[in-house]
């Protein structure tokens, strides 16, 4: 992903120590798993998730934590219902900060 093509959250302070291999990751992730229902979204994120592990991909609580507030802050508001729902059954609600 070029500077040009990213989406502004990548640009946010928040996720500027963020290596850029892990945002265009989650970029990717974020970018194709907009307007998936949840199950289509567990289905689709199984076959990342064993992509990042084979490449070494790991995030520090931090990192998502920076990450997921950066998205939010970019996000419209259906599109935060749509994390935030995400983040609960993946049991990481309580981390979403509120907006």
């Amino acid at each position: 992903m070029d500077n040009e093509t990213r989406p502004a959250w990548m640009a946010d302070p928040l996720v500027n120590e963020i290596p850029k291999q892990k945002l265009d990751f989650l970029g990717q992730l974020f970018s194709e798993g907009r307007g998936k229902s949840q199950k289509e979204m567990m289905t689709y994120l199984m076959p990342l998730m064993k992509k990042a592990k084979q490449e070494n991909l790991t995030f520090t609580p931090q990192e998502m934590s920076a990450a997921i507030a950066a998205i939010r802050k970019h996000s419209s508001e259906e599109e935060r219902t749509q994390i935030d729902k995400i983040l609960k059954k993946s049991g990481h609600g309580a981390d979403a900060p509120s907006s």
